[in-house]
């Protein structure tokens, strides 16, 4: 039974990371039960973001044009950053500590009814949807953990589903090839009901099985695209055109791409969720995504981004290159054990000077000796390779004590470096 002790958000936390024998068990049975006893059944329209990479991008754009709109949006994402309760937003606010322990100590109660267990994410997954109905929201946004077949928000059907990319990642869960991987990926569309892809590149077999699914399917490049320009973009879209919309205020060319898919689920959502111009105008200048090419200092440039898979990376890279500096580039960057160290590392070889490598204090974190090897593989030669360092802070506080005002430091390789970095700051200014 419950431990009562389970008073703060903290304690439930630590609990929820202990309650599963594996930290991911990819499935939909246990939680499809769990939600059922809970009867969870939301009115309000879905929309659910899956993808290798992106998928914060566009929920975030996402829910800043829908709150501009003037709808009550709820958005699910992970990981977090600082605190969890950043996973859960209503109407682009933070749950508070205390209503995701009510919720948790009622989705533990329908748990032990039913006799079976839960994931950390499966838990907070059902937290969200529970905390969604109790505030009569709108609209959902739901972002995918993992895959998207097998993932705890697939046991709540899309009404538009969104696919932002496929790459190789997560590939001991999701198959080794993007054809596999975009499989489990497509796993969240819906028959009669739109699916938005914004993977240019989609392999031929896969086509066919997106097909397959009977969802109504709007890809770009086809149904939909974009005309970048220096200031402003074109939106070629399902059923008009939009012309000289403003940049997204999330940083990197890429983000085009994202938003083109962000505006095509919307154009299928109009009746339903019909969006003034003006709110998406005002949603994309107005979107904030901590870690994702966002620059926190100019002199010296210091720029954070959660990359940690070669794809990810390569678009870092390409963001790097449009804006060259003086000076050096220093790069601190900490990965996961089990990532493609190699190729993420790799991808960004040109673009750095200095490479300090630091250990992440997790039990998936790579070791300095391991993230060395990373780098032999990738070409990058020890002379650039100024030091590694047994945690993150102390290897940004080395870059930021070395680097002059026409240099760069670039922090990346994991949602782990980011936070890091985030916290120690945050200790700074306390």
């Amino acid at each position: 039974m419950m431990d009562i002790r389970l008073s703060t958000l903290e304690d439930w936390l630590s609990y929820l990371e202990k309650l599963h024998p594996k930290t991911i068990d990819m499935g939909l049975e246990r939680v499809k039960k769990v939600r059922d006893t809970l009867g969870l059944k939301p009115e309000f329209p879905v929309i659910t973001v899956a993808g290798t990479n992106g998928k914060g991008s566009v929920c975030t754009m996402l829910e800043s044009i829908l709150n501009h709109a003037s709808y009550r949006v709820g958005c699910y994402t992970s990981p977090h950053l600082l605190r969890y309760n950043e996973r859960i937003r209503i109407s682009q606010r933070e749950i508070s500590d205390e209503a995701l322990c009510e919720v948790f100590a009622e989705i533990e109660a329908a748990r032990e009814l039913t006799h079976t267990t839960l994931t950390y994410f499966e838990f907070g997954t059902l937290a969200a949807m529970l905390l969604f109905l109790r505030s009569r929201i709108d609209v959902a946004i739901l972002e995918v953990g993992l895959g998207g077949r097998l993932d705890a928000v697939n046991v709540f059907d899309a009404d538009c589903a969104i696919l932002t990319s496929i790459d190789l990642d997560h590939m001991e869960y999701l198959g080794t090839t993007r054809e596999a991987i975009g499989q489990e990926k497509i796993g969240i569309f819906r028959e009669n009901r739109p699916a938005i892809c914004a993977e240019p590149e989609i392999p031929g077999s896969l086509y066919k099985k997106m097909l397959a699914t009977n969802a109504n399917l709007y890809c770009i490049g086809e149904a939909f695209s974009y005309v970048a320009d220096n200031q402003q973009w074109c939106y070629r879209g399902i059923s008009g055109h939009r012309q000289n919309l403003p940049l997204p205020a999330l940083k990197g060319r890429y983000q085009l791409q994202n938003a083109s898919a962000v505006l095509a689920a919307l154009e299928t959502l109009e009746e339903t969720l019909p969006v003034p111009m003006d709110a998406v105008r005002r949603g994309l200048v107005d979107t904030a995504l901590p870690g994702r090419f966002q620059m926190i200092s100019a002199r010296p440039i210091i720029i954070l981004d959660v990359a940690h898979n070669p794809a990810a990376a390569r678009k870092l890279s390409a963001s790097l290159e449009s804006m060259p500096v003086k000076g050096c580039t220093y790069a601190v960057a900490g990965m996961l054990g089990d990532k493609d160290m190699t190729g993420t590392l790799g991808a960004l070889k040109k673009n750095i000077d200095y490479w300090l490598i630091a250990r992440l204090d997790v039990a998936r974190g790579a070791s300095e000796d391991e993230m060395m090897q990373a780098l032999k593989e990738a070409g990058i030669e020890q002379k650039d390779i100024l030091y590694t360092f047994q945690n993150v802070w102390s290897a940004y506080v080395y870059a930021r004590d070395h680097a002059g005002d026409n240099d760069r430091i670039c922090v990346f390789g994991s949602f782990y470096t980011v936070s890091s970095v985030m916290r120690g700051l945050e200790g700074l200014h306390s």
